[in-house]
């Protein structure tokens, strides 16, 4: 979907007050999530450079739900459509991240032969990093080669350590 598209459509957010991370910001659009903020900072950001957007509790209402019952360790796989604008290859390191399974986690090199490209593990670092939508598309659940925590939001470790040991503890 070009952005031509998305703009022609109703979107909104929502906040999900989560007790591991604190506030998470979704925003949706009548055909899906178009992107998940774990950090406020990243979420006011975004609201200065779309001005237009507006809460809608009710477009965002599947995605909070299942957001909450992720966060309460009843859901491990997320059924949302999911709008995400993205190279051929990021969209291709996106999917390869939908694979990975709750509470595992493999390694960028891992990722990047799995998607066919085993020589592409910065370019899968950079794509990790851009993922919009990171908790429903699960960029968390990749380390580093060496089993070490690296490559999460910046400098945000422990939000990737939270998530981790939030799937473990739920993981059947």
């Amino acid at each position: 979907m070009n952005k031509v598209e998305v703009d022609k459509v109703r979107r909104g957010y929502t906040i999900y007050e989560s007790s591991l991370l604190g506030p998470i910001g979704i925003v949706v659009c009548e055909k899906g999530v178009e992107a998940i903020f774990l950090k406020e900072d990243g979420f006011k950001a975004y609201q200065k450079t779309n001005p237009d957007l507006e809460r809608d509790e009710m477009l965002c209402g599947e995605a909070k739900k299942q957001i909450e019952e992720y966060f309460k360790g009843e859901r491990q796989v997320f059924q949302l459509d999911l709008v995400v604008e993205g190279t051929t290859f990021q969209k291709k390191v996106w999917e390869g991240l939908k694979q990975i399974s709750y509470g595992e986690t493999i390694s960028y090199k891992e990722l990047a032969e799995r998607i066919g490209n085993p020589k592409a593990q910065r370019a899968v670092g950079g794509a990790n990093g851009a993922n919009p939508i990171p908790l429903i598309v699960p960029c968390h659940r990749v380390i580093g080669k060496n089993g070490k925590m690296v490559g999460f939001m910046g400098d945000q470790i422990d939000i990737k350590e939270k998530l981790l040991a939030h799937e473990l503890k739920y993981k059947s």
